[in-house]
């Protein structure tokens, strides 16, 4: 289901376009569903999400499956079709692949991994509705030289160039190898999701051609950073193969680079309520490819 662009009457995470830089309480709930509504998380587990923004889980996938997963992997990065395919993005300076946008289109392996009851399911229960998939990608950390992703708010990007109107969607990222303290990995700002942190830059035209290499616009100030980990703190998320992180989108988050030898790949999927489905971008001029930001709701 597709449905035309509409603008919204009121715009209560205002960034870009030059506002001034701000911290605001977020206006929208973190779960959706109500006290006691079902669903396969446990109470403390669904608490332990609405408080810090996000759940860690050890095991979600099992290993025959991830190693289908990164045998998939390996076809996809061989795939010289794929290579120029405007879905695969390369680093700056070494020209690798650093990530490839609507995998779940791409590889049936993914598509299944996606509709799997153990992430759906979790994620229905959080927000309170049928989802559909925004976006799913997957990310990748060469050894020695896989580059950093800076800190950023995902919903504020996805606000500003995609027309989200509400932080009222779950992301999930697997991890496809061990997921180190020393190669990478996610680092969140626990309880940062219940901020929202405006960027004042104006939206380029065809942002994404840059900012999927190397963010820059839509990232916060030092200032309001320093004050958010001084209020949260920072909490790394590893863990071996298979297991998975389910975060808020408006958790403030980011990735060192990885100087390791040892790999990091991770799929991640961006889960959207079917109640809040994407409008007129709010900062920026066109919305981005539907590769990157889908405008079909079908649910999963």
């Amino acid at each position: 289901m597709t449905r035309p662009m509409t603008k919204a009457l009121t715009d209560h995470y205002p960034t870009r376009n030059n506002v001034t830089i701000g911290i605001e309480p977020r206006r929208d709930p973190v779960v959706w569903t109500p006290p006691g509504g079902g669903g396969p998380l446990r109470p403390d587990s669904v608490a332990a999400f609405d408080a810090d923004g996000f759940l860690s889980v050890d095991d979600l996938v099992d290993a025959d499956v991830v190693a289908d997963l990164r045998n998939e992997l390996d076809n996809l990065r061989a795939d010289p079709v794929l290579a120029v395919d405007e879905r695969s993005i390369c680093e700056l300076d070494s020209g690798q692949i650093r990530s490839i946008f609507e995998v779940h289109r791409i590889s049936p392996a993914f598509a299944a991994l996606i509709a799997d009851p153990r992430l759906v399911g979790p994620v229905r229960q959080l927000l309170g509705s049928e989802v559909y998939v925004h976006q799913s990608r997957v990310n990748f950390k060469p050894g020695f030289n896989g580059r950093e992703f800076y800190w950023h708010s995902d919903f504020e990007t996805w606000h500003a160039e995609d027309g989200m109107p509400t932080p009222r969607a779950v992301s999930v990222s697997v991890a496809l190898t061990e997921n180190l303290d020393s190669n990478g990995s996610l680092m969140i700002m626990p309880g940062s999701h219940r901020w929202f942190v405006s960027c004042p830059d104006e939206t380029p035209p065809d942002h994404y051609r840059s900012s999927l290499k190397q963010q820059e616009i839509g990232t916060p100030d030092d200032d309001s950073l320093a004050w958010m980990a001084d209020q949260h703190g920072i909490r790394q998320i590893t863990g071996p193969a298979g297991s998975a992180v389910f975060f808020d989108s408006n958790c403030m988050h980011g990735s060192s680079s990885n100087i390791t030898p040892y790999p990091r790949s991770n799929v991640f999927i961006v889960y959207n309520s079917v109640e809040n489905t994407l409008l007129e971008p709010f900062g920026a001029a066109a919305p981005r490819p539907t590769f990157i930001a889908s405008r079909t709701f079908d649910p999963v």
